[in-house]
């Protein structure tokens, strides 16, 4: 994960996991519109997965 991706993640959510896939984007997009935090928990939690 890089400092750019972290960046993106905690200012625009949505934005760093938009590469992910459309389920991701869309998962981002409404836990962030929950909330702030939500939403970059989130998108740090995808972009930190070993998997992808």
């Amino acid at each position: 994960m890089s400092i750019f991706r972290v960046f993106f993640a905690i200012f625009f959510p949505p934005l760093s996991v938009i590469d992910k896939g459309c389920g991701s984007f869309v998962i981002i997009f409404l836990l962030t519109l929950c909330g702030w935090i939500p939403g970059v928990i989130g998108a740090l939690v995808i972009l930190n997965n070993p998997k992808n």
